[in-house]
């Protein structure tokens, strides 16, 4: 049980950070040449000028320029550029959506999955369930799945 509390914890500190951040995709989209080209020329700076602040040659930053405009761009290398350009580098994977809405929509999916399976055999046998047990056990499943794990397992028999 401690690992669910646990888990609904770091849920619920990521969503205060997340929240902040949701929108920022739309207001920080990259700019056409990449960030640190962009930065770069906002600072008057040439790409030689980067490159003997980063230690590299002159190619290897209009190459980073280029990776990270094809997004390619490693990460130690672009931490690197914005060192050198004064910057700090801000890596981060936003969801699209609130984490606790994502883990109830796939432990409802794995529960919807689940009933149809045990619904199929139950109809071979005469057993149907009515519907109002049937969205009862729907639920009762979707909370079940939402506090174990293998919420996230891609086989069906997995509980």
């Amino acid at each position: 049980m401690a690992d669910v509390r646990t888990r609904v914890r770091a849920r619920a500190t990521l969503e205060d950070r997340f929240t902040a951040w949701r929108d920022l995709p739309a207001r920080g989209a990259r700019p056409h040449g990449g960030w640190v080209r962009a930065v770069r020329e906002a600072l008057g700076m040439t790409a030689a000028d980067l490159a003997d602040r980063m230690g590299v040659s002159q190619p290897s930053v209009t190459r980073l320029e280029k990776s990270e405009r094809d997004d390619a761009a490693r990460l130690e290398t672009l931490i690197r550029a914005a060192d050198a350009l004064g910057c700090d580098l801000v890596y981060a994977l936003v969801p699209r959506r609130p984490l606790d809405d994502m883990v109830t929509e796939q432990a409802r999916r794995r529960a919807l999955r689940r009933v149809e399976q045990v619904g199929h055999t139950m109809a071979l046998e005469d057993q149907a369930v009515d519907d109002r047990s049937l969205a009862e056990k729907i639920e009762a499943l979707t909370e079940f799945y939402r506090t174990h794990s293998g919420l996230w397992r891609t086989d069906d028999d997995a509980v």
